[in-house]
């Protein structure tokens, strides 16, 4: 079991240096924090909101991804415009990355909702520790020069666009947060050998009244970089009463290679409720159905948010923020 489970370290370490793999770090309640998809969401909520998550990936193996995400948006002149500010520590294996994201959006009344042009700038630290303790061989890895030791760093820059529409029912989006292909070799040598990939994202989804008391609640995200496979979030919820929620995502990857490959990632149930006018508090736990289900015990994902004030007249600021 040992020697697998450094095998799996191994893998991990790989997942983080390559060029052709999902980079950014990955989240199930993506409802609750659109703009860490989407710089064009900055400013579609009714108030401002600020947002705590917490994510573990694949509990139990060592090097597993995590992530921490405190982000903040609001709308500014009656809506019109709209700013954000996130910022994520993510970690898998031995590297490290911390991103700050600037956003704006500006919106257009558009039929029964708006649409946001949107706009972000983001700088992003990215190390690699060669001394962690994690790191085993069958001998010292300083005598061989053809390994990095140390610690290993660098800062990329980059920009991205999205655009957003939302009504009270319905709402619609895609971007490219990342459009830099930036160079993440740590080494002086010529040519690159691995790079920052840009990723899309489409999001939507629409709520459906049931009756008084509750609504349906289908959406739908997809992620795609290239040379990776395409990653789909299909989630169904129920909301009862406008402060409860209950649901359930199937996480599927499709790639396309020497023969199509069709892949069930997880099965991820997902609770939230309406705490109080203003704070929301969210849990989500993936069950894990890939090959690692035999190594890991799941993946778990917490999310705190409060929204400071509320419109007038309305008792509950609405958690879907459509």
């Amino acid at each position: 079991m040992l020697m697998k489970k450094n095998l799996l370290l191994v893998c991990l370490i790989l997942f983080a240096l390559t060029g052709r793999s999902q980079q950014e770090a990955l989240h199930t309640q993506f409802i609750f924090n659109k703009i860490g998809f989407n710089p064009a969401a900055a400013g579609s909520s009714e108030a401002a909101c600020l947002t705590a998550i917490y994510r573990q990936q694949w509990i139990g193996l060592e090097g597993a991804p995590e992530s921490q995400v405190l982000s903040f948006h609001a709308p500014l002149l009656n809506k019109r415009i709209g700013l954000g500010l996130q910022m994520q520590r993510s970690t898998v294996g031995i590297s490290e990355n911390f991103t700050a994201n600037g956003m704006y959006s500006y919106r257009l009344r558009l039929g029964k909702g708006a649409l946001g042009i949107g706009i972000q700038a983001s700088v992003r630290y990215w190390g690699m520790d060669y001394n962690d303790p994690r790191l085993q061989a069958t001998q010292d890895l300083s005598t061989d020069g053809g390994l990095p030791v140390g610690q290993q760093q660098r800062y990329l820059p980059n920009f991205g666009t999205g655009v957003y529409y939302h009504t009270n029912r319905f709402f619609i989006g895609f971007s490219v947060p990342r459009m830099v292909n930036n160079s993440i070799d740590f080494n002086d040598l010529s040519g690159v050998l691995s790079r920052e990939r840009r990723h899309l994202y489409f999001m939507t989804g629409l709520s459906l009244r049931l009756n008084q008391y509750t609504e349906l609640l289908p959406q739908l995200l997809l992620r795609y970089a290239n040379h990776t496979p395409l990653s789909a979030d299909f989630n169904l919820s129920l909301q009862i009463a406008e402060r409860y929620t209950i649901g359930t995502t199937y996480r599927h990857s499709y790639h396309r290679g020497d023969r199509s490959v069709l892949g069930s990632e997880s099965i991820d149930l997902l609770l939230s409720a309406q705490l109080t006018n203003e704070l929301l508090f969210g849990f989500s736990y993936d069950i894990t159905l890939s090959e690692l289900k035999d190594y890991s015990n799941g993946s778990i994902e917490g999310i705190l948010r409060y929204c400071f004030g509320k419109p007038e007249g309305q008792d509950v600021i609405n958690p879907r923020y459509f």
